[in-house]
């Protein structure tokens, strides 16, 4: 079972990406280094719920 997410970037708050996660492999938010357009740099972006 899969699950939608979206990411949010830690320093502009802005919601950036969304996608799929798989529950029970990783029952964790998600955290990745994604490029943010808005600081125009790759910064860690966090999962919401």
């Amino acid at each position: 079972m899969r699950e939608k997410i979206t990411l949010q970037c830690t320093e502009c708050k802005r919601r950036n990406y969304t996608g799929t996660r798989d529950k029970r492999q990783h029952p964790d938010r998600l955290e990745l280094k994604k490029y943010c357009k808005f600081e125009r740099k790759h910064t860690l972006h966090r999962e919401t719920r």
